[in-house]
Order: structure tokens, then sequence, then C-alpha cells
């Protein structure tokens, strides 16, 4: 799988909209709050040009490419740490996601009511993230008592998670999300132990309405994300979930009616390899070719442990060619022949594009 991400947001923001528009899949999307209240999970296929090359070069059996999971999260309103709305509970459902994507409801109030007289993105960002705080902070207090309370009968190992744990609390009691660049990466180990919402990768979708999705004024609320380090990609829920219910000839014409180059999938999946240091590499073995993905600076023995554990286990070595020279070249033997296929040993680090043919032993 390449990766999971939350989708979150205020009721009525469009999450469950979005969600469709990504997965394709018609989960209920009703213009009243809290119409999502179960966790909604739909497994997407990532779009990927070099692997739709490959196949038409290669013409193997079968081709497959690698996913991406989306977690669709009943809304959050405000004081719902206090048990406002359906409380936090749906927060551990996201705990464990890779990424969070929050929905910003930058559409009118014609159709779909909002939980709020009026339209402000920028407000209704810092409402969900300050519940999402709460949350992490209320945890980590936890964390600290049980600390103290075995600091009673050993002081091995709780005194550096202390100090660890103070950190995150002081950063959260700012009112900020938990940075993993100021911990080092023993106290790294501590903060994932912790499982935090806040340490998490972030990054935004703004769902627009049609009137807007060419000329969008939201300049404040770009300047507000872009101070965090974050990005946000621009949807109009609406329009992409109905299209992606029409076949590929109609939403063609439509696309082009409504100047869209792309559905909006493919950005909302390249922001989130940015954001998580992703990259894809491929394989070709027998009948079938497929794509993996990996963080950035993967050991090739690491990345073989991906495909198989045996294989990270038995590791000799890897026949590696880039995508790029196999598609001058045309073909493995032509490759070979002209030496652009190289023999790496375990710690060469693989590269975005790469296509790997590993050899081992069992």
């Amino acid at each position: 799988m390449g990766f999971s991400c939350g989708i979150i947001g205020l009721p009525n923001s469009g999450k469950s909209t979005i969600f469709n528009a990504l997965t394709t899949l018609s989960v209920p999307a009703q213009p009243y709050p809290f119409c999502t209240i179960e966790p909604n999970l739909g497994i997407v296929p990532v779009p990927d040009e070099r692997l739709e090359k490959l196949g038409r070069m290669l013409k193997p059996e079968k081709i497959t490419p690698t996913t991406i999971e989306f977690i669709d999260i009943a809304g959050l309103i405000k004081d719902a740490h206090k048990g406002e709305g359906l409380g936090n509970r749906f927060l551990s459902h996201i705990r464990n996601v890779d990424a969070i994507a929050h929905v910003l409801r930058c559409f009118g109030t014609h159709h779909v009511p909002h939980v709020y007289p009026d339209i402000d993105p920028k407000r209704d960002m810092e409402i969900v993230e300050t519940e999402i705080i709460i949350s992490d902070l209320e945890m980590v207090e936890e964390r600290l008592l049980k600390i103290e309370r075995l600091a009673k009968v050993s002081k091995d190992k709780s005194a550096s998670d202390r100090d660890v744990l103070l950190k995150i609390k002081e950063r959260l009691e700012k009112g900020m999300f938990v940075n993993m660049e100021a911990f080092s990466e023993t106290e790294r180990e501590i903060v994932r132990s912790c499982n935090l919402i806040t340490s998490k990768p972030i990054f935004y979708i703004a769902n627009v309405d049609e009137e807007t999705l060419a000329n969008i004024p939201l300049r404040d609320l770009e300047t507000a994300i872009q101070s965090r380090g974050s990005r946000i990609v621009y949807i109009c829920g609406k329009l992409e979930q109905d299209l992606a219910c029409l076949p590929d000839k109609d939403k063609k014409l439509y696309m082009e009616l409504y100047g869209m180059k792309q559905m909006s999938i493919g950005e909302v999946i390249r922001v989130g390899y940015e954001i998580l240091g992703l990259i894809t590499f491929y394989t070709i073995v027998g009948k079938e070719m497929r794509a993996w993905t990996i963080p950035k600076n993967t050991p090739c023995i690491k990345a073989a442990g991906k495909i198989h554990s045996d294989m990270e286990k038995g590791f000799i070595k890897a026949e590696v060619i880039h995508y790029d020279d196999f598609v001058k070249c045309g073909s493995e033997h032509v490759a070979r022949d002209k030496g652009m296929l190289r023999v790496e040993g375990k710690e060469y680090i693989v590269k975005d594009g790469d296509i790997l043919h590993i050899r081992f032993h069992l």
C-alpha cells in the first residue's frame, strides 16, 4: 500500500463528498450534520503514467499499481473534547493513518447549511485543530501521570520519556502541532509511541463551488497554511463527485467545459507523497509488473523487504535500471548491452522510478 490518509473537517464541510470524488464510492453525503458516524474506508489505485507506459511497452499479463487508503471520519465541532456533537471519539480512527487531509468549506450556504452562519475557512481550520490539540494534550497529560506513578518504582526508562512528554506538552499548550524535526531520532521513537494526531503530516483541501473553481479568492487562507509549512489543494467536491460516476468519454467533455486538466485525485496523491517523502519503484517478475511505495532514502535491502520478508533476509544483490533509461532503450536486453543496467548491493539508496530485480536466496 502507498499510504493511508484520514479526511477530517467540520460537519457539512463536504468530507464525504470529497471522499466519494477521490474513491468513486457512493457513501451517504447529505446536507445535515453528522451524516457520517462510522468511518468510511476506500482503497484507490495510485494513477501512475510511468506504470501505464511500461505496461504498453512490456504487455505483462498483470499490472498492479500501488494504492492509497482514504478514511472519511465523522465531523468534529467546537468543544468536542467536552462531548459536544459526537464527542472526540472519532479521533481514534485517525491515530494510525500516515497523513491527514483537512477539508475546509469554501462554498456557500445556498443548498447546504453550515454549522456557522457565515463561511470562514480560516476560522473553521482553527476550530478543528484546536480540538485535535486538546485531545492530544489530554493523552500526554494522562501518560505523564502514569510515568509519575511508575517513577516511584523504577526511574530507568521513565525519566527520558518524561522529558520528551514535557516538551510535547509545552508545544501543545501553546496551540501548536508537534514538530518531529525538533526531536532526536531516539526521542522520535517516544513521540511515535504516543500516536499523536498533531505529529502527523497534514495538508488541506479547499472544497470550493463551481463559481469559484476558476478564480478562487482565498489568499488569506493560503497565507495561513503556508505559514504552517503545509500545502493546499483546491477541489470542487460536488463537481468531481458527479464526474467520477461518468464514462471516460463524457468525463473528458465535462472536464474540458470546466477547464479541468485532471481529476484532483492525482494532485491529492502528489501532495501526500511530497509531505510524507515517498517515492515509487517498480518490479517486473514473471507475468506481473508492480509499483511499490517506500520512503525516500530507503536502502535497497529494505525495499526488498517491502516486496517480501524472504527477499530482505536472503538479499544478495539487485539489478537496477531507472525508468527513463529503460524507456530510452526499449528493453532490458538493450539496456544491459549499453551498460545502463547496474548491479547494486544492499546499501544502495533506491531512487524514484527505479526498476529493481532482486536476487536472493532462501
